[in-house]
């Protein structure tokens, strides 16, 4: 079992920032890709940013030159880093990581719970 807990949510001011941080815990072999989404009430959920095993990184348009993922090479953590937030970037916000729980085994999907990211202007 592969669990994903994310923190460093809640209300923010306008062009404030925020760090959000995940960590994986269980059995885990080894962590490829790890992504975070953002879904908004009506909106369907959508990428903001991944980044690989090898270090590729995409973003969101919305969020490129405010949002910077990061893994810690030495724990099962990651984060992402927003500045300069929008009423916009409300949401709640998934941390995604694709992992392997043992050696013979294939990367599986695992999904956070969730936490709640609100911008007050």
């Amino acid at each position: 079992q592969v669990q994903l807990v994310e923190s460093g949510g809640g209300l923010v001011q306008a062009g404030g920032s925020l760090k959000l941080s995940c960590a994986a815990s269980g059995t885990i072999y080894t962590i490829g890709a790890v992504g975070w989404y953002r879904q908004a009430p009506g909106k369907e959920r959508e990428l903001v940013a991944r980044i690989t095993d090898l270090g590729r990184i995409i973003y969101a348009d919305s969020v490129k030159g405010r949002g910077t993922i990061s893994r810690d090479a030495y724990k099962n953590t990651f984060y992402l880093q927003m500045s300069s937030l929008k009423s916009e970037d409300t949401a709640v916000y998934y941390c995604n990581a694709a992992v392997r729980t043992g050696r013979y085994s294939s990367l599986g999907d695992y999904w956070g719970q969730g936490t709640q990211v609100t911008v007050s202007s």
